[in-house]
């Protein structure tokens, strides 16, 4: 292949280029909607910003190649001339090493050992690399991720959710008011068959004074479902918190 050939090859008319960064905030905004109505931190706008920023950076890359094959062509230079490799993702690669940084800023871990946040992180990667896609031109595999994505954050989060309810091994957060209110809790288990495999205790604030707090991990032996222990133990008095971590 001619230098005027690999020329050629990369399509960067101002029409090209505009309408690449158009769909760039169009599959980002998409992606970040589902994002948005959950209310996480990173949602609409940051989803477009990412998809844009990753098509940007990879449509860069293409035109600076491109300079320079071209400003070697005007030298009167030949294939043989180019002494670097012409590496027009080499820009985009380091989008993706980058994005780590924003993602970790939406993952958190609560006082109660839970980890928030792990969806949209990896969220906001795949969009990354969706903006580079889109800036190389790859629209094919671009609208294919991009029904895939909403298919997982839409549909495979229910399926999740079912997984879920059905798993024999679960772990319950639950905040109560004394060392009796305890015994009642443990009680409540032992009463739908259940096991606990862990006891994890700790001590939190409450508005005032101080309040109890236990993980417990259970186990089920499919007699009792989780929702009935949990309903048990709301209705239980001293009871102040109840939650699935």
């Amino acid at each position: 292949m001619s230098i005027n050939e690999m020329i050629t090859a990369i399509d960067l008319t101002s029409t090209s280029v505009v309408l690449r960064l158009v769909l760039a905030v169009l599959v980002g905004g998409i992606i970040g909607m589902e994002r948005e109505h959950k209310h996480r931190p990173a949602g609409f706008r940051t989803h477009i910003l990412v998809c844009l920023g990753a098509a940007l950076t990879s449509i860069t890359g293409l035109y600076l190649c491109r300079e320079y094959l071209v400003e070697l062509v005007a030298d009167g230079g030949t294939v043989a001339d180019i002494v670097f490799p012409c590496d027009p993702l080499r820009m985009s690669a380091q989008v993706i090493a980058g994005i780590g940084f924003i993602g970790a800023g939406s993952i958190i871990v609560t006082r109660r050992s839970q980890v928030k946040g792990l969806t949209t992180a990896a969220g906001l990667w795949t969009t990354a690399i969706v903006g580079i896609a889109i800036g190389v031109g790859f629209y094919f595999a671009v609208a294919f991720t991009a029904v895939l994505i909403l298919v997982a954050e839409l549909i495979l989060s229910k399926l999740e959710v079912f997984i879920a309810t059905k798993a024999r091994e679960v772990n319950l957060y639950v905040e109560y008011e004394s060392v009796e209110v305890f015994a009642g809790i443990k009680s409540i288990i032992e009463d739908k068959n259940a096991k606990i495999l862990q006891i994890e205790l700790a001590k939190t604030k409450g508005e005032g004074r101080s309040r109890l707090s236990v993980i417990l991990s259970m186990q089920f032996n499919g007699k009792s479902t989780f929702e009935e222990i949990t309903t048990e133990l709301a209705r239980l008095e001293g009871i102040y918190s109840v939650q699935e971590l």
